[in-house]
């Protein structure tokens, strides 16, 4: 590796009192790819903010040395001039707008006063095929996947004339295909002398690309590693929460009983494309006290599927029923739905799960504020006892259940909207990809929920991208593909292989 390019030392950053940054030190090589890693809550992220002047000079303290000078960053314009450019987990692009026009925002190709737009489509065709994008830069970025709108960001950053980029969970929407072309990308740019440094919870991805390694915990930086073929999952996890995790997936007591919601042959149109099924004549079943996995692909239809059974939040109802406990039920609207036992967390907390400028107490409260009913007003000392025993059982990292959950982690957040339907005490609980961007030592802990749920006799729903998760955690497993469920599995019977050759088998 060449010489030192960036160096923060004792960097301290408080919230409300409370040190979310505590003397942490972080050295970066030049041209090297460097981890950083930790459970929710650690620091990852509010470090990478001190540093790209997200938290300005003067809201935090200690120094950041890069390329032999002392920076004092104002804003992200002030470090984005040094090369110093940061993709956040939560893209920020603008969907109606073109891919050229977002690569190029805020850094306009211009002709004096007035914008050339033929230069701006080149040279943004240029940077798009340097991050390997299969699109047209006039192409609407609503109109592509997550995959591609997370290279647009990378080409943004080209543009800037990168020479250290932060990558913030860059894999943590991606697929299995997108998430390895991401990472090969990522080791292209370090051929050509650009320097990265990646946040990421998949340790299995830190170890394939990265050079060097380094542990935040409760908000310190406790040891960075080399990467070598000693390095293994165990050690890293053992830093991060300060301790062995001998099992990923905790072992849980079968209790399971009879089946608790049944759905038959139930066809979902698109909401805008009325000749396409999303859902075509889907039937399965789920059992009290059983934790039943969703496997597909991304487009397979998953959410859709869950999303219309809650209540029809999804699409255009055409046919199929639903039975809890035997009987048949109507459920045309979410109020029904949770009145008829039925709770979906979304994969999406931003747009669906949280009030992200209100409080945590008022967070958890929100989908069942009838019980917290007194008279014609909220009791607010029950609302806050609530909160409290749900910041204590799910151990939500914030200094108080009146904090606004704009200012916590991505992992607490996902905490919140778990408590939040978890608080509506569900007969059947629809989880979905509830540990997408979540630390080793948070999906334990969520995993360990899941079991102490079906031990009550709670039907646990679990759709995952992570079939490592599916099988760990799951009694049975249906497959779905192109909106048709395609097998299902008992979860002796089943391994990746199999999961991914009927996940990925057109149906008749």
């Amino acid at each position: 590796m060449g010489k030192t390019i960036l160096e923060m030392k004792n960097i301290t950053k408080e919230f409300s009192g409370v040190k979310a940054l505590d003397n942490v030190n972080l050295q970066v090589n030049q041209g090297e790819i460097h981890a950083l890693v930790g459970e929710n809550g650690a620091g990852k992220s509010t470090l990478v903010k001190v540093l790209s002047g997200v938290f300005p000079y003067g809201d935090y303290e200690g120094d950041i040395i890069y390329e032999d000078e002392n920076c004092k960053f104002h804003s992200i314009n002030e470090s984005e001039e040094k090369g110093i450019v940061i993709i956040h987990q939560e893209l920020a692009l603008i969907p109606e707008l073109t891919v050229a026009e977002n690569i190029f925002l805020g850094n306009e190709q211009t002709d004096g006063k007035f914008i050339n737009w033929e230069k701006t489509v080149i040279e943004a065709q240029k940077l798009m095929e340097q991050v390997g994008m299969k699109t047209t830069p006039n192409v609407k970025i609503n109109h592509i996947g997550v995959g591609q709108r997370q290279l647009v960001e990378i080409a943004k950053a080209l543009s800037k004339q990168v020479k250290l980029l932060i990558l913030d969970e860059p894999t943590a929407a991606l697929n299995e295909t997108e998430s390895e072309n991401l990472l090969e990308l990522i080791k292209i740019f370090k051929e050509r002398g650009i320097t990265s440094i990646i946040i990421s919870h998949k340790l299995k991805e830190v170890l394939k690309v990265s050079d060097s390694v380094t542990i935040l915990r409760d908000g310190q930086s406790v040891e960075t590693l080399s990467n070598n073929e000693k390095l293994t999952e165990q050690r890293i996890i053992k830093g991060m929460v300060g301790r062995d995790l001998t099992t990923l997936y905790p072992e849980r007591k079968s209790n399971i009983g009879d089946i608790k919601l049944e759905v038959n042959n139930w066809t979902v149109r698109h909401p805008q494309l009325s000749e396409k099924k999303v859902v075509n004549d889907v039937s399965f079943y789920a059992k009290s006290g059983e934790v039943t996995g969703i496997a597909g692909l991304m487009g397979a239809g998953r959410t859709e599927l869950m999303m219309s059974i809650f209540g029809k939040m999804y699409g255009n109802y055409e046919s199929g029923t639903i039975k809890i406990d035997g009987t048949e039920v109507a459920i045309n609207d979410v109020p029904t739905a949770i009145k008829k036992g039925l709770s979906y967390v979304s994969e999406d907390r931003k747009e669906y799960g949280l009030i992200t400028e209100e409080s945590v107490k008022r967070n958890i409260s929100l989908a069942n504020l009838s019980k917290l009913k007194k008279n014609i007003t909220i009791d607010e000392h029950e609302e806050y006892n609530i909160a409290q025993e749900y910041k204590e059982k799910l151990n939500i990292k914030t200094p108080s259940v009146e904090q606004k959950v704009e200012s916590l982690s991505g992992g607490n957040q996902q905490k919140i909207v778990l408590g939040k339907w978890i608080y509506t005490d569900p007969e059947i609980l629809i989880l979905d990809e509830p540990t997408r961007g979540i630390d080793i030592g948070a999906k334990n802990e969520i995993y360990n929920i899941i079991n102490d749920l079906t031990e009550e006799g709670k039907s646990i729903i679990v759709i995952s991208s992570e079939l490592p998760e599916l099988l760990g955690i799951c009694d049975r497993i249906y497959t779905l593909s192109e909106g048709k469920i395609t097998g299902e599995f008992n979860i002796d019977d089943a391994d990746q292989e199999i999961l991914m050759t009927y996940m990925t088998r057109r149906s008749e």
